[in-house]
């Protein structure tokens, strides 16, 4: 395992296999502990597909694997309070993006999109799968995948065109916000202390929104020094880009 979203993909190609009683990931570390009854050959045979060079390193006896309803709550608490923030500032970032004029706005709050979208197919592996979850990551990854392709073809439009300068004060007043929005998000997720992979992944993709919420504060910052439109479709490319591979590995994940 390279990265969080690999991890959605196991869960997915896991899924329906009855035997599995509970899953452990250590990213880091590229390791997956399977708790389970039976064989593990049929387990073998679905990772094997992922190409991800699949092998044993141990296979003991356990009775570890057994979570409670109660923290099996609490992570579905607490990614339903992250999930809604980021769908908030996304609807914030959205409207006011299109008012100021800012794509950097406008990626931005399809970044929040995206993060709603993660934290959503987590919620599906708590407390084990739901049904049809397939369906709803394929046509999350392309809904998303289609903002990507559309904000990126804006961009293009308009560093070709006549465009206004964003309303650089829109852009640093709305993306503070969303910073702070993110950091509660960050300290409930570090709150929780849980070593879940599926919130462990979650902090991750929240520490990266921080550094993305910080750029756009400084394309509005440059914007206004600049008086120039550059800044802001320069950090928009690149959220748009980002938003585009992510939703790419959704629909890799879909896939499996």
């Amino acid at each position: 395992m390279d990265c969080p979203s690999e991890e959605q993909m196991i869960r997915m190609k896991l899924d329906g296999l009855s035997d599995i009683q509970s899953l452990g990931f250590d990213i880091p570390n590229r390791q997956l502990t399977v708790f389970h009854t039976g064989s593990y050959e049929p387990i073998f045979q679905r990772l094997d597909s992922l190409k991800f060079d699949t092998s044993v390193t141990e296979s003991i006896i356990s009775d570890d694997f057994v979570r409670s309803a109660e923290n099996t709550g609490k992570e579905r608490k607490l990614l339903w309070q992250v999930l809604l923030i980021n769908f908030f500032f996304f609807v914030l970032e959205m409207a006011t993006g299109f008012f100021s004029r800012s794509m950097g706005l406008v990626a931005d709050s399809l970044d929040m999109l995206a993060d709603s979208i993660v934290y959503g197919l987590a919620l599906f592996a708590v407390g084990g799968s739901v049904a049809r979850k397939n369906n709803i990551a394929k046509a999350a990854g392309y809904f998303q995948l289609l903002l990507a392709i559309t904000g990126f073809t804006e961009v293009i439009r308009r560093f070709t065109g006549m465009e206004e300068v964003p309303g650089f004060q829109t852009m640093i007043l709305v993306s503070v916000l969303a910073l702070i929005g993110n950091g509660l998000c960050l300290y409930l997720l570090q709150k929780s202390k849980s070593q879940e992979a599926h919130l462990q992944a979650s902090m991750i993709f929240t520490s990266n929104d921080v550094i993305v919420n910080l750029g756009v504060i400084i394309a509005g910052g440059l914007v206004y020094l600049t008086h120039s439109k550059y800044p802001d479709l320069i950090v928009g490319t690149i959220v748009f880009l980002i938003v585009g591979q992510g939703a790419l590995k959704i629909l890799k994940l879909a896939k499996g």
